[in-house]
């Protein structure tokens, strides 16, 4: 397990001396911070590590199990084996919005609907499903039954799921990663463990137990739930644990999104550019996702595209992290903040290092709202655009509205008014698409309250 720093009162207090933000951090105010150390493009994109090329590669594997997932997913036959998401406008949310923060957004609100990614109805279809694949085809290739010309229907057979039974997967979750891991992991034959945190919920547990999957659970937090996997899989040389934490593949699995959404933009005729600028709002749980969808965003569109993540109040992890610059050395809970949210899929104490240090230099801003906010916006779409949404999946819908009311960062992006009406702002919804009909009734019972 890693270890970590225990912080002293004393610590804390000069933490928060030097960084006052901090007070309304565990105040549990929402609060909004934009980077003031946000380097351009070009710049940030050179420490990765990563590169155009390294997408590129993630991008042709999905390419080449399109003919698989036709196979073993019928639901993914309508767009040939690709897993992607659609893209919506939506002005009736967006006047709806207006009207609750009373401010007027002049660009335009759009929504990329995650939630209706095929097999897992979640953000996590795209790294989780991609690093399964990734770690499929080596082994396949190294053992000899598969070259990379064949066409990857193949794996779908039982001398293919014979193979992969030889082999584990195994990974800690709040839920949704969990969800795509095992559902992909099961499929292909490989045995399977999800380790799953106190916070997630029984319905996902249910469905990973109905596809064969083994899931343990813990009663500590998402940290708990990943420490305990890692350490389970450190035991069991064929185990490839899928660390949500640390994982380049993951990561990259994610970045893939940042040209396939720019090819559904310019299908849409809409321009990305300096003169009309995309901000882009995403919800963050330990990083990775919005971390690497980030990545993928900033290849596509440089400096042109703005990425602002949004937590929950009582979870602000990654903020935390990159404003103090501490990043995964100190947690949520070393400031007495008790990580307990409604948005299940954001409840981390402890951000990723790997994502935190990336990153930071390409990310716009932060802010945090609370759960209640996040189920009013889940009632307000659902009454809007008859759009269902898990509460983590709107943390970005009130993005566009604390941009806008923070003049100074407007004035150090150089956006005047003018040029911040031909702004698009598309909010990220994560997840949803595989809540069971009663835990949406009582999502949206909650949100009428919320309302």
């Amino acid at each position: 397990m890693n270890s970590h720093p225990q912080y002293s009162e004393e610590a804390i207090s000069e933490l928060c001396r030097t960084h006052p933000l901090l007070d309304e951090l565990m105040a549990l105010n929402p609060v909004s911070w934009f980077n003031p150390e946000r380097l351009p493009t070009e710049q940030a994109l050179s420490a990765v590590g990563l590169t155009a090329e390294d997408v590129l590669d993630a991008s042709q594997r999905l390419d080449r199990f399109a003919s698989y997932f036709c196979a073993a997913f019928p639901e993914t036959r309508a767009s040939n084996g690709l897993l992607e998401s659609p893209l919506q406008a939506v002005p009736a949310m967006q006047q709806a919005l207006d009207s609750r923060f009373q401010q007027t957004l002049s660009g335009q609100l759009w929504l990329k609907l995650d939630s209706q990614l095929p097999i897992s109805g979640s953000i996590k279809a795209r790294g989780g499903i991609y690093e399964v694949l990734q770690h499929a085809e080596k082994l396949a290739l190294k053992a000899g039954l598969l070259q990379r010309t064949d066409d990857y229907a193949r794996l779908h057979s039982d001398e293919f799921r014979e193979f992969f039974s030889q082999y584990q997967i195994a990974v800690g979750s709040t839920g949704n990663l969990g969800l795509s891991i095992g559902m992909i992991g099961a499929k292909l034959g490989f045995n399977t463990s999800v380790h799953m945190s106190a916070d997630a919920r029984q319905w996902k547990k249910d469905m990973l137990r109905a596809h064969g999957v083994t899931v343990m659970e813990y009663q500590s937090d998402y940290s708990v739930a990943v420490a305990e996997g890692r350490a389970q899989a450190e035991q069991d040389p064929n185990c490839h644990f899928v660390d949500d934490e640390n994982s380049v593949q993951l990561f990259l699995g994610y970045a893939v999104a940042g040209e396939r959404l720019k090819a559904q933009l310019e299908q849409q005729g809409i321009k990305v550019d300096r003169a009309n600028p995309l901000f882009v709002y995403l919800p963050c749980g330990v990083g990775g996702g919005p971390g690497g969808v980030a990545f993928g965003l900033k290849l596509a569109f440089g400096d042109a595209v703005h990425c602002i993540f949004a937590e929950p109040t009582h979870s602000p992890c990654m903020l935390l992290g990159v404003y103090t610059g501490l990043h995964d050395q100190i947690s949520v809970q070393d400031l007495g903040i008790d990580n307990v949210t409604a948005a299940d899929g954001l409840a981390v104490g402890r951000a990723s290092g790997f994502v935190g240090r990336t990153m930071a230099p390409m990310l716009d801003g932060f802010y945090t709202l609370s759960d209640k906010d996040m189920l009013a916006m889940l009632g307000l779409l659902n009454e809007q655009e008859h759009i269902q949404l898990e509460p983590s999946a709107l943390a970005g819908m009130p993005g566009p509205w604390r941009v806008i009311e923070n003049e100074s960062y407007l004035t150090r992006l150089g956006l005047s008014p003018e040029r911040l009406a031909n702004a698009h702002h598309l909010v990220w919804a994560t997840g949803g698409g595989m809540v069971p009909e009663a835990a949406m009734a009582d999502y949206l019972a909650q949100a009428s309250k919320a309302l």
